[in-house]
Formats: structure tokens, C-alpha cells, sequence
């Protein structure tokens, strides 16, 4: 992937992501758009630092966001996991409406980036707004390289069911 910087001594490995935000026309009285996510893409520093229009018409506008630092951690290697093995694997992006505009011109602000499964269940689970897009295969191969050194299963521990247990050792209720 080009974006991967190599992991400083004792570092961990980490990306710099850009995010498009596209807003769409509706046909709706209620809501005249709507913005979604539309690509998750390595910022190798081209973007600059502020967010830009990429473009702007009657029908809707795309938005790019540079500079989402994303790093991993071993203790979200169950979430990468979980990613990799969904039949779709995936960039999660948080994002909010940035209130600091006027309404008629307000956009959305994505605030974090990840590739963590359990990470983004715990912002859905916080009401956030949240959504994803497929990821390129030299990420989903840099993921899976990290998944495959990382991440170990927890044992199963099988409890014995107390109808084979003696009477002495059974748990008392």
C-alpha cells in the first residue's frame, strides 16, 4: 500500500487516509439532499491539510478530507479480524454534520477513521453516524498481514455441564 509508513522502533503501523463525502439530490420536499460516504483513499500528502470541493453542481458535490491518521493497535486485532472475515471487508468512517455552519451551507465532518469492526459497533452503539466502504486489496492485503501476526483466538473454555459432575462437586443453588 504507498501510504504505509513503516512503524518507528516500537511503533505501530499506520496510514494517513483521506475521506469523500458526496452530497446527493433528493426528491423530496422534506429534505431537498442527503450526504454519504463515497471513498475512504491513501493521502500521500497531495490532498493538502483543509478539506476542498472536488465538485459542485445542481445534482450534488463531492467534498475530500485529508489527513485521518489511521493506526493499529493489538488490542483491536479481534476487530480487524472480524472485518477480514465479513463477506465484505471494510473502511468505517465516523461522522458528524459540521455545526459551526450556517445550515444552508453545512457539511458533514468525518471525525475518526477505522478498520476495526468492534470500534465501529461501539459508535453505533453510541448513536454516532457511521458508515463504510469496501477496502482496495493492497490495504485489505496490509490488514490481513497484520491480522495474521496479531491475532490469536481466546480459548474456548467448555464448562462441564453439572449432570456429570458428582453430587459433592455440583454447584449448590
Amino acid at each position: 500500500m504507498q501510504s504505509e509508513a513503516p512503524p518507528p522502533a516500537g511503533g505501530r503501523p499506520a496510514v494517513t487516509m483521506a475521506v469523500v463525502m458526496r452530497r446527493i439530490a433528493l426528491a423530496s420536499r422534506w429534505q431537498p439532499w442527503k450526504w454519504e460516504l463515497e471513498a475512504v483513499v491513501p493521502d500521500l500528502g497531495a490532498f493538502g491539510t483543509e478539506p476542498h470541493c472536488l465538485h459542485e453542481d445542481e445534482q450534488g458535490a463531492r467534498w475530500l478530507y485529508p489527513g485521518y491518521p489511521v493506526e493499529l493497535f493489538r488490542d483491536e486485532a479481534e476487530g480487524y479480524y472480524l472485518n477480514l472475515s465479513s463477506t465484505a471487508p471494510c473502511w468505517f468512517v465516523l461522522w458528524r454534520m459540521d455545526e459551526t455552519q450556517p445550515e444552508d451551507g453545512r457539511r458533514p465532518l468525518p471525525v475518526t477513521v477505522s478498520l476495526s469492526y468492534n470500534e465501529a459497533g461501539r459508535w453505533l452503539d453510541a448513536g454516532e453516524t457511521v458508515e463504510n466502504v469496501p477496502l482496495a486489496p493492497e490495504q485489505l492485503a496490509w490488514l490481513q498481514a497484520y491480522v495474521a501476526e496479531h491475532y490469536r483466538p481466546e480459548p474456548k473454555k467448555r464448562r462441564r455441564p453439572e449432570s456429570f459432575k458428582s453430587p459433592q462437586d455440583r454447584a449448590r443453588y
